[in-house]
């Protein structure tokens, strides 16, 4: 369960085990019996969101959205693993609530927890696009969730989000880490930006793409 909290540095793959397993696996859970129970007014509620949701989507390009990634380069977590505004911003919105009621735990542990795809929400939310990025903190079920809506698949593209097994295991259970790609280097290899690799930090990085397990395709404006 845990296993998609390992990253790429050394420091990470011990670190990455704290939390995040338990953190992500009841958004889809939690959101779909909150569908069903819902009462009128909160139905209305939240189809009103998702329209709003639905007029962001497709109007916002590719490359609007990489550039407000790669202007998060450089940004680093604390001694603790955590004290980014991804943090801050995940802890408090209402996913953070059914996460934790999908996988348990508690709001308070996101603080210090591995932040990869709390990144990746953060940048789509920023701009309007949850409904087509996704907003998740644990990588396994975003990546099930792109699947879930038939945006999944093996070809880089930019802007899609790239979703990472070590192993270069193509499960979904296998996924460990999560990013934007920037460019298909078209050598096997692609430009990447990603939260919380190296040593904590929103890094551009180039990687081969063996260890990929797939890629999400948000709708972007053509």
């Amino acid at each position: 369960m845990f296993l998609h909290r390992l990253l790429d540095a050394p420091k990470n793959q011990l670190k990455a085990l704290a939390f995040g397993g338990l953190v992500v696996a009841q958004v889809v859970a939690g959101t779909t019996l909150a569908a069903h129970a819902a009462a009128p007014d909160e139905k209305i509620k939240t189809a009103s969101a998702e329209s709003h949701v639905r007029e962001h989507a497709g109007k916002v390009s590719a490359q609007q959205l990489l550039k407000l990634a790669k202007a998060q380069v450089g940004i680093s977590e604390n001694s603790s693993g955590g004290g980014t505004k991804f943090h801050s911003w995940y802890m408090s919105s209402p996913r953070a609530k059914e996460t934790v009621a999908r996988d348990g735990g508690s709001v308070a542990g996101f603080a210090n927890a591995s932040w990869c795809d709390m990144f990746v929400s953060w940048v789509g939310n920023q701009l309007g696009l949850e409904d087509t990025v996704g907003n998740d903190a644990y990588t396994v079920e975003h990546a099930k969730w792109f699947a879930s809506k038939d945006r999944w698949g093996t070809t880089p593209k930019p802007g899609a989000v790239v979703f990472f097994a070590w192993n270069g295991d193509k499960s979904f259970d296998s996924i460990q880490h999560v990013g934007y790609v920037i460019d298909d280097n078209g050598d096997g290899t692609i430009k990447t930006v990603e939260g919380n690799t190296g040593n904590g930090v929103v890094e551009i990085r180039t990687r081969p793409t063996s260890q990929v397990a797939g890629y999400g395709y948000p709708a972007y404006a053509a």
